[in-house]
C-alpha cells in the first residue's frame, strides 16, 4: 500500500518542483516582453497623406466677436434743468412717485372723510370687527372712485391726454391735470382752516385760489375732513347712545346689574339699523356731503 502511494506521489511532486521553477522565469519574462517591444502609438505611419495634422500646424481659427465689443446707445428720455435725463433714473423718480400713491389718496380724495364715519359707525353698532376692516376699505374705494370720477374725468382731459399726446408739455400738463384736485379741495376746505396753515407758512394773504400753495391746500384739506367726519359720527352715535342708555336703566331697574348692557342692546341697535336701511342712508349722507363745486 505504501508502495502504491509513493509511486503515485512521486510524479506529484515533481511537477510541482517543475512548476516552482520555472514560474520566476515566466515572471521575468514578461516583463521584459512589453519592454522590448516598441509601442504602437511611437510607430510612423507607413502614408505620410494619412496623418492627421498636430495642433500646432493647423490654421488659426478667427475668434469670435464679443456681444460686448459693441458699446449701448446711451438712452434719454427726458430733460431737468437742461441736462438729459438717463433711463435708470426715469426709472427710480417712477417708483418713487408710485409710492407716494397712497398719500395721494388719503390726502387729496375724499378717502378720509368715508373711512372714519364708517369705523366710527362700526364702533357705534358695538359689533367688535363686524363688518371687517377689507370690507369697511373696499366699501370706502369704491364710494370715492364713484364721488371722485367727475374731477378725474376732468383731470385726464384736460392734462394727462393732451401730455400723452404729446400736444402739451409736463410742467403744463401737471398743472392742468391738478386744477381739478385743486378745485375739489378748495370746495371742501374750511376757510379757517386755510388761514391758519397759510399763517403757519408764512403765505397768505392769498388773492385767487389759484394763489394758494399746494402744500397749505392739503394740509388744511385733511384737517377740514377730520373735523367733518367727527361732525357726522356725533350725528349718529347719538341713536344707539340712547339706545344703550334706555337698555342700561331697564337693567338697572331690574336688578340685574352685573350683565353688561351692550351685550343686550347690541341686538337692538342691529335691528334698528336694519329697519330704517341704515348703510344706504349712511352711505348716500356721506355722498351728499360732498361739495362739488
Amino acid at each position: 500500500m505504501s508502495r502504491w502511494l509513493y509511486s503515485l506521489m512521486a510524479p506529484l511532486l515533481a511537477l510541482t518542483l517543475l512548476v516552482a521553477l520555472a514560474w520566476p522565469g515566466a515572471a521575468g519574462a514578461q516583463a521584459q516582453g512589453p519592454a522590448a517591444t516598441p509601442p504602437a502609438a511611437a510607430a510612423t505611419p507607413a502614408n505620410p497623406a494619412t496623418a492627421l495634422p498636430s495642433p500646432a500646424n493647423a490654421p488659426a481659427a478667427a475668434p469670435a466677436p464679443s456681444p460686448l465689443s459693441t458699446p449701448l446707445p446711451a438712452v434719454t428720455v427726458g430733460r431737468v434743468g437742461g441736462e438729459p435725463v438717463s433711463m435708470p433714473m426715469q426709472v427710480l423718480l417712477l417708483m418713487t412717485s408710485i409710492t407716494l400713491l397712497p398719500a395721494a389718496l388719503l390726502g387729496l380724495t375724499a378717502f378720509t372723510r368715508i373711512i372714519i364715519v364708517l369705523g366710527l359707525l362700526r364702533q357705534a353698532l358695538g359689533t367688535g370687527q363686524t363688518p371687517s376692516n377689507q370690507i369697511l376699505l373696499a366699501l370706502a374705494l369704491f364710494l370715492t372712485f364713484m364721488i371722485m370720477t367727475p374731477v378725474f374725468e376732468q383731470s385726464w382731459t384736460t392734462g394727462i391726454a393732451p401730455y400723452l399726446d404729446k400736444q402739451m408739455d409736463f410742467k403744463a400738463a401737471w398743472a392742468a391735470a391738478s386744477e381739478p384736485f385743486r378745485g375739489f379741495m378748495l370746495a371742501q376746505v374750511r376757510e379757517k382752516d386755510l388761514m391758519t396753515f397759510a399763517g403757519l407758512s408764512n403765505s397768505g394773504p392769498f388773492a385767487t385760489p389759484q394763489d394758494v400753495p399746494f402744500s397749505v391746500l392739503a394740509a388744511s384739506f385733511l384737517t377740514s375732513e377730520l373735523k367733518t367726519a367727527f361732525e357726522i359720527a356725533f350725528l349718529i352715535y347719538i341713536p344707539f347712545v340712547i339706545i344703550d342708555l334706555v337698555v342700561a336703566s331697564v337693567l338697572m331697574s331690574m336688578g340685574m346689574m352685573m350683565m353688561s348692557p351692550m351685550l343686550v342692546s347690541a341686538p337692538f341697535k342691529i335691528l334698528l339699523f336694519v329697519l330704517v336701511d341704515g348703510w344706504v342712508l349712511v352711505v348716500g349722507s356721506l355722498a351728499a356731503s360732498f361739495n362739488m363745486g
